[in-house]
């Protein structure tokens, strides 16, 4: 209890409560969002969506501060073989009886765990994780240089490896490309030379055009088939655009155009509150967003995003003025995880980018996300909580 107490009073005097005001504030209007979007759920389903949401936000706020409290870098330093056989272990309980799926996304990516009254995404707690031991490998690396082929190599084998165990375990592509999102940039951050990203591309496209042939009538290939279509406006797969994998993405971007500059209304949009079957899906999670389009228009969007944009531009901040590389490259992955998921989730809402069941950070129900997203951003408090004073940093690199 005392250590509790010290934590507490310690962050309200160093803690980063602007990064938790944030937090709040976009959690808040998540959950704006997510009532209006389960009102078309019998009483006690959307009930429960509610206050798992809220359990998850208020456990989220103390987990946010015990996480402030802790020296980052030396919990890494000492515990990095542990905290890799955790991501190892949780997402490898996929493969037992406690992983199940969802009939809505098609992936195996959920522990249900008997007793504990939520369902647990592995891939979600093992990010925390990714990020931590990513930003210690490549500091590790760094004095001999992480451009180096030994460096590369070792850095993006770690990546690999859990990109490997997490479509093997749960086929969560989307998952996945968070993943390989945050070595992007950390790897960029850390100042690896441009030609490696070059020949990852090069890679990827070679790779993508070898592979092609034996997965485009494969069902995650026809996701990605029907936005290309859409964006080049290819009307001979119009029926499967509107009703086939496109059926997800027509009706968001209809819920979204239909709200106009203002929106409908709070509670008033027709297809959030619609209890027909081809109204918008997933509207509390992946398609959160259009709800958001729909009843509270342009202006809803953006001061949402405007908010997100925010808690990703206070994580950058904090990187620029980090007291070390590791705590700097630990920030900054952060960030990167908060930006691919908003680029993609928006994007998919648009019709930019295939569905893959993605959630948008602290709007979309799910209690393991929101509990994820406060601890990592608990963890950019206790960087900036432990920061150098301005006088004691190299004046040259400002």
């Amino acid at each position: 209890m005392n250590w509790l107490t010290d934590s507490i009073r310690e962050f309200i005097h160093r803690g980063d409560r602007l990064l938790l005001t944030l937090c709040l504030l976009a959690s808040g209007f998540g959950m704006v969002l997510i009532y209006s979007a389960t009102r078309y759920m019998n009483h006690s389903a959307g009930l429960r969506c509610m206050l798992i949401q809220a359990v998850g936000i208020v456990l989220g706020v103390f987990v946010y501060i015990a996480m402030s409290s802790v020296d980052i870098e030396l919990f890494t330093e000492k515990s990095w073989k542990w905290l890799f056989l955790f991501g190892l272990f949780i997402n490898l309980l996929l493969l037992t009886p406690l992983g199940i799926g969802a009939d809505e996304t098609g992936n195996n990516s959920w522990l249900s765990i008997p007793g504990f009254p939520v369902n647990l995404q592995p891939a979600e707690l093992a990010k925390l994780t990714f990020v931590l031991l990513l930003a210690w490998q490549m500091n590790r690396q760094r004095e001999r240089g992480l451009s180096r082929p030994s460096s590369v190599f070792q850095l993006a084998g770690h990546t690999l490896v859990m990109l490997g165990l997490i479509v093997a375990t749960s086929g969560d592509f989307g998952m996945a490309l968070t993943y390989a999102f945050i070595f992007v940039i950390m790897a960029w951050a850390g100042g690896v030379k441009k030609r490696w990203f070059l020949l990852a591309i090069v890679v990827c496209v070679i790779g993508a055009v070898l592979v092609w042939p034996h997965i485009s009538d494969k069902y995650f290939a026809r996701r990605i088939t029907v936005v290309i279509d859409h964006i080049t406006g290819n009307t001979e797969t119009i029926s499967e655009q509107t009703q086939g994998q496109g059926f997800q993405q027509t009706r968001s971007i209809l819920a979204i155009g239909s709200g106009g500059l203002f929106g409908m209304g709070y509670l008033k949009g027709i297809q959030t509150q619609s209890l027909s079957e081809s109204a918008l899906p997933a509207r509390h999670t992946d398609e959160i967003f259009a709800v958001c389009g729909e009843e509270f228009g342009l202006i809803g969007c953006i001061v949402l995003l405007l908010l997100l944009g925010a808690i990703i531009a206070r994580c950058i901040w904090v990187a620029r003025r980090a007291c070390s590389p590791q705590s700097a490259f630990i920030a900054m992955g952060y960030a990167g995880m908060l930006l691919a998921q908003v680029g993609v989730n928006v994007g998919m809402c648009l019709y930019v980018f295939p569905v893959v069941g993605l959630t948008l950070p602290f709007i979309s129900y799910g209690g393991t996300s929101i509990v994820t997203m406060f601890a990592a951003m608990g963890i950019i408090s206790s960087i900036k909580m432990r920061s150098l004073p301005s006088w004691l940093r190299d004046r040259s690199r400002i």
